[in-house]
């Protein structure tokens, strides 16, 4: 099967073609996909590329005998590991390669957010290869994307690519565990992301890999619903960034939506991490799905504990589905008091005017099936 034509692609690499024996930074796996990304370099194809692999390029500087690793010490493998990753890629191309470390907390704050991108649409510009990476270093649990698979998708929609490429150590998705099953068929089209598609993946036995298939699926998620096709290709053979640059499908192609959502709207549904709740009643439900803005008057309660600025899920009264999400222009605490009056009330009652909309409409995302 042909692969639809792109133009600017993000390339994600795992840990297990990083270091495959967990003891440092390997050539074995990677000249097949440097040797890709110099092509599409000369045909003019813009790739950015997400490593994974620090962690386990470190620990043969920080030796650690048991499989369960401390999170201190792996932070300090990633530290010293992050070094050897980038000097393994550099001395792959006669291109400039730029280091670019994030975290969540980057991505879900709209102004770095926005910094980034603009970096990364820079470096492109400018013909340098951005080699990207969690800062796995520094990241507190409450600051990680969590896997290198997410952030391809979170940088694919960074970039605007129309292409993002999962390089694993499988050949796709398959309709069983290949591994168990020696007869499992490869998925070669995936038109729909649905809860059977997710069903099929599996998780990682990979010590210091943070992903697995399911991770896999939920970027191609991300990805697809912001207009960009993904694969899932086996990096491990040679022949996968033979048959790519021949415009074939080696692998598992998950089908870009015909009506992605804007870059904000991406942002609000897939990059934000919800800390807490706003329930409402049916009425405000009706004015949301209509476009209006989030006000005090239709809040029943609010669950969690948040500061202005942060996003939140709305809910159509208790224990119901969520039907939207947005940036809250109060702190849970605030809403707490003024929750179900009306703003002239709340100037009258405590003396101050004020923000007349709880989430503004163009801070608030509807969610799917509602």
């Amino acid at each position: 099967m042909k692969m639809p034509s792109w133009q600017r692609a993000v390339v994600k690499v795992g840990s297990a073609l990083i270091a495959p024996d967990e003891t440092g930074t390997s050539t074995k796996y990677l000249l097949a996909i440097a040797r890709f990304i110099i092509e599409c370099h000369e045909r003019g194809q813009e790739v950015v590329l997400v490593s994974s692999g620090s962690a386990a390029a470190g620990r043969k500087h920080i030796a650690y005998d048991s499989d369960t690793i401390p999170v201190t010490v792996k932070k300090a493998m990633a530290a010293v590991g992050q070094n050897d990753m980038m000097a393994n890629w550099s001395r792959f191309f006669d291109f400039p390669c730029a280091q670019v470390l994030m975290t969540h907390g980057d991505l879900r704050d709209r102004a770095r957010y926005v910094s980034i991108r603009n970096t990364l649409h820079t470096l492109l510009e400018h013909d340098v290869l951005p080699i990207v990476n969690e800062n796995d270093a520094l990241a507190t649990d409450e600051m990680k994307v969590g896997d290198n698979d997410n952030l391809a998708a979170m940088v694919a929609t960074l970039v605007d690519a129309d292409a993002l490429f999962i390089c694993s150590d499988i050949d796709g998705l398959f309709d069983a565990d290949p591994r168990v099953k020696p007869d499992a068929k490869k998925i070669p089209v995936v038109d729909e992301i649905t809860e059977e598609i997710f069903a099929l993946a599996g998780g990682t036995t990979n010590k210091i890999a943070t992903g697995g298939m399911r991770t896999k699926i939920e970027a191609a998620e991300k990805a697809t619903s912001h207009g960009i096709d993904t694969y899932i290709v086996n990096g491990r053979k040679g022949e996968t960034f033979e048959l790519m640059l021949q415009g074939e499908n080696p692998g598992t192609l998950f089908k870009r939506q015909q009506d992605p959502m804007s870059n904000k709207k991406h942002w609000l549904r897939h990059t934000l991490v919800s800390q807490g709740e706003i329930v409402v009643d049916s009425a405000t439900v009706d004015s949301l799905l209509a476009g209006e803005a989030l006000t005090t008057t239709g809040i029943v309660d609010v669950q969690g504990d948040f500061n202005r600025g942060d996003a939140v899920v709305i809910r159509n009264g208790e224990n119901a589905e969520a039907v939207a999400k947005g940036i809250c222009q109060y702190s849970s605490h605030e809403l707490l008091h003024i929750k179900g009056q009306e703003v002239s009330h709340i100037a009258e009652q405590y003396g101050y005017s004020p923000i007349t909309e709880v989430i503004e409409s163009n801070d608030l995302m509807i969610l799917e099936d509602v």
